[in-house]
């Protein structure tokens, strides 16, 4: 069986993430290509599309989320995510136990006695009237009939697992703050969410493997279950392994990928791109080691924005006073930084339409 190296990985993971060379793709075909982009950061996919799509307007984005063709809502690992409409639909059902099992894994003693299904019942037919509420107004609407758990639980048990619902914009558009207001996401979508899929066939199950190779491959089954926080994915694996191909990377795992999917030559010379807090291309592995270092891991979790330099997290980036400010984690060749400096003036100018081109670079630790 063929080893992928570390660097084989890096590469074949810069292909599918858009980040080896900017994407002539819609904005709403890139956000489906990627299975959605981490969104608890509002202003955070803005600069993780401005990364991956050529000439990416922000306007676009922000008005898919108003024509309701992308949705943030609670998925992947119960955090908020941006996807398309299409993607929610049919992925939330397969979700559903994932998602009461993490609240529960929060909440457990809070929401011990609690009839779940009730509690979810009570929660739909406060939203009956269309009304957007926040977390907290919801779970004040229902806090007289269950006192004890407390605002918090019952409002992330409703929010996040129990109901599927959607933020309602102006959450999460291009330079606006606004709270989180909820809505049933059938309601704001004019659809059902489809069905689970009847015993024994798993076929969004299925469908995930594949669009998760597409976009993260290869990968093994352990990255897959840390990119999504599902279980039960092994059957849908082995359900469609006729049509896949396997490798091992350097330790022995066996990867899987789709067999015509994008896996450059190791050497394919890497840009600096700048990545937002929690971006998927960190997160949606349980090994990352491809792309950035087990010194450097707690990073991906924290919310640090990072820069990519030849295809690895070579430095942290933040704005102060309309200044990209980049702090390398190592030293770089004069190449590197002219090449870091030069993107984050890039960065700067959009975050600031133009008005701003500052960067700096910061000293790399001794």
């Amino acid at each position: 069986m063929t080893v992928l190296d570390t660097r084989a990985l890096n590469r074949a993971t810069l292909a599918r993430q858009m980040l080896l060379e900017h994407a002539d793709v819609p904005v709403l075909n890139a956000v489906a290509h990627l299975c959605g982009l981490q969104a608890q950061e509002p202003q955070e996919p803005f600069v993780g599309l401005w990364s991956r799509v050529r000439a990416f307007d922000p306007a676009t984005l922000s008005d898919l989320l108003v024509r309701r063709s992308v949705v943030r809502t609670h998925l992947m690992r119960r955090t908020v995510h941006l996807l398309t409409a299409e993607d929610i639909l049919a992925w939330r059902a397969r979700h559903d136990a994932m998602l009461r099992q993490r609240v529960l894994g929060v909440y457990r003693g809070e929401l011990a006695g609690i009839d779940l299904d009730e509690l979810a019942a009570a929660g739909r037919a406060v939203l009956a009237d269309g009304e957007p509420r926040s977390m907290t107004e919801l779970a004040r609407a229902l806090a007289d009939r269950w006192p004890a758990p407390g605002p918090r639980a019952l409002g992330e048990m409703l929010i996040a697992a129990l109901i599927p619902v959607a933020q309602l914009p102006p959450r999460g558009l291009w330079r606006t703050r606004a709270g989180v207001r909820n809505v049933v996401l059938s309601s704001w979508l004019g659809r059902d969410i489809d069905p689970p899929a009847p015993a024994g066939s798993d076929p969004v199950g299925a469908a995930l493997v594949r669009r998760y190779l597409a976009a993260f491959g290869p990968a093994a089954a352990a990255d897959l279950r840390a990119w999504c926080g599902l279980a039960g994915l092994p059957a849908a694996v082995a359900a469609i392994r006729g049509e896949l191909v396997t490798f091992r990377d350097e330790r022995g795992r066996e990867l899987l990928d789709l067999p015509d999917a994008p896996r450059p030559d190791p050497d394919t010379p890497a840009p600096v791109r700048f990545l937002p807090a929690f971006d998927n291309a960190l997160l949606g592995y349980h090994d990352r080691s491809r792309i950035i270092d087990d010194a450097h891991r707690g990073l991906s979790v924290a919310g640090a924005r990072v820069v990519l330099v030849d295809g690895r997290v070579a430095a942290t980036w933040s704005v102060e006073a309309a200044t990209v400010i980049v702090t390398p984690l190592r030293r770089f060749s004069r190449a590197d930084r002219s090449a870091v400096a030069e993107q984050g003036r890039d960065l700067a100018a959009f975050l600031s339409d133009g008005d701003s081109r500052r960067v700096r670079v910061a000293a790399a630790p001794r």
